[in-house]
């Protein structure tokens, strides 16, 4: 007998809540406990789930921290900015809207990473958070690059391996960093240098690249 759809969707809907209610969770612990004070237990009765169930969930405190990340990192806002940027016609607007996203990325996880630091979470544990996250921005931002090469708009001579790497790189957190919270530009004036350095290193003028393969 198969199982009822809408008794499947209340099962998500109810892991889904855990999920949050358990990260939200550890927010509260690491600003009033610290990072040592965020113990599996302490984070279960706070959420009002079993500490088995965060175990099966997140299989560690270094998993809830990751969670952590990508909800404050990849939400909503996020998935809305993708799609606007994946479906705008001008290749020009799709990098001008990465740029956009680039700051909305940064300054989520610089928020993130200062509750972590301030919580106590040590060195090498944000430097394999940030790593992961690093991967993983790597990772989505392909699709990008793979629309600049259909719409034939790859700067002459820009492989797709190379086109990748250089779009990885001027979004990195590094770059933010340096600008924004070392140099203390603002995160409107990073978004538009980024944007247009994006733009003027990835993108041929024309309208279609001379060195595109044609099928």
């Amino acid at each position: 007998m198969k199982k009822r759809p809408y008794k499947s969707l209340v099962r998500q809907r109810q892991a889904s809540d855990t999920r949050r209610r358990i990260v939200e969770a550890t927010r509260q612990l690491l600003q009033s406990e610290g990072y040592a004070g965020m113990t599996i237990e302490a984070v279960a009765q706070r959420a009002e789930v079993s500490a088995q169930s965060v175990y099966a969930i997140f299989k560690s405190k270094t998993g809830i921290l990751t969670e952590l990340l990508d909800q404050s990192t990849f939400g909503p806002d996020y998935d809305d900015a993708v799609r606007q940027a994946m479906s705008a016609s001008d290749p020009e607007t799709r990098l001008r809207i990465a740029a956009r996203i680039a700051r909305q990325i940064h300054d989520a996880q610089s928020a993130t990473f200062d509750l972590l630091r301030g919580a106590g979470v040590v060195a090498p544990e944000l430097a394999r958070l940030e790593e992961q996250r690093e991967s993983l921005r790597y990772e989505r931002q392909e699709k990008m690059i793979i629309s600049l090469r259909a719409a034939g708009r790859l700067r002459p001579g820009l492989d797709h391996r190379t086109a990748r790497d250089i779009f990885w790189m001027f979004t990195g957190r590094d770059v933010y960093r340096m600008l924004v919270r070392e140099r203390e530009w603002s995160p409107q004036k990073y978004q538009d240098w980024l944007a247009d350095a994006l733009v003027q290193s990835i993108l041929t003028r024309g309208k279609t690249n001379p060195n595109r393969k044609r099928p």
